[in-house]
């Protein structure tokens, strides 16, 4: 299973739907990185991504978005061949 990444906060309910959703393919391990900890990180954030909201997704190398980019990569049957990738 590809690793996944996701810039959060600690309050915010797109990012906790998000790991909901990411545990229920079976995504055993998130790498969290909190932007509300770390003002750096989000800068970081901002300039790989262009965006400024959490949570923002990376699953391997492949940047999804945030969680409404998650529910629809899933909707469409994308999530779990890009979880499983080699």
């Amino acid at each position: 299973m590809q690793s996944v990444k996701m810039y959060t906060t600690a309050v915010c309910p797109y990012c906790i739907r998000a790991k909901q959703i990411l545990k229920s393919r079976g995504v055993a391990q998130i790498e969290e990185i909190r932007v509300d900890q770390d003002p750096e990180q989000r800068k970081v954030m901002m300039d790989t991504t262009g965006r400024r909201t959490v949570p923002q997704i990376f699953i391997g190398q492949t940047h999804v978005g945030g969680c409404d980019d998650l529910m629809a990569l899933d909707g469409q049957g994308g999530l779990m061949p890009l979880l499983n990738a080699v």
